[in-house]
């Protein structure tokens, strides 16, 4: 899928998005909050983990400009009746122009296709444009939990979505 904007998203994997994915999220939060080193296998190695599997109710969404990756969103099935949403990211460049949101949409109707009941994120209080674009959706916060982690202190936060 091609917009006018030279922006393309798929679904498909192909070698390097593993390492890129992880890449831009470790160089990304590091620039924009401060995020540590520890953040980069906290996204790596579940997302290895998503890359072996072959669910057909799991699946990734690849952002690309120009052939570079610029963004990425999973589904990942965590329970017959539930998923969870990960690696929502968007550089920067890309940011503002509804990308997310049709990622998130996109999200949704894959889950409902695949018979999921519901899905959840987990990410923390210092995203605001995240749990922005969540709440429009119909995300809402159902915990809360003060941790130490990546280098911050910060409040991790599960949105839930029933379907």
């Amino acid at each position: 899928m091609k917009n006018n904007s030279g922006i393309t998203i798929r679904n498909s994997i192909k070698p390097g998005d593993m390492g890129y994915v992880t890449y831009l999220h470790g160089k990304l939060y590091a620039d924009q909050y401060g995020f540590d080193h520890t953040f980069e296998p906290y996204v790596a190695v579940p997302l290895a983990e998503f890359m072996n599997s072959h669910c057909s109710k799991e699946r990734i969404w690849i952002v690309e400009k120009e052939n570079k990756i610029m963004g990425s969103v999973a589904l990942v099935r965590y329970s017959d009746e539930q998923a969870q949403l990960r690696w929502l990211l968007l550089h920067p460049e890309i940011r503002g122009l509804g990308i997310g949101k049709k990622l998130v949409e996109e999200v949704i109707t894959f889950s409902r296709k695949c018979g999921y009941s519901s899905i959840f994120l987990l990410t923390i209080d210092i995203l605001p444009e995240a749990a922005g674009l969540y709440r429009s959706l119909g995300f809402t916060v159902t915990e809360e939990i003060n941790m130490q982690v990546w280098g911050l202190k910060v409040t991790e936060q599960k949105y839930e979505l029933k379907l």
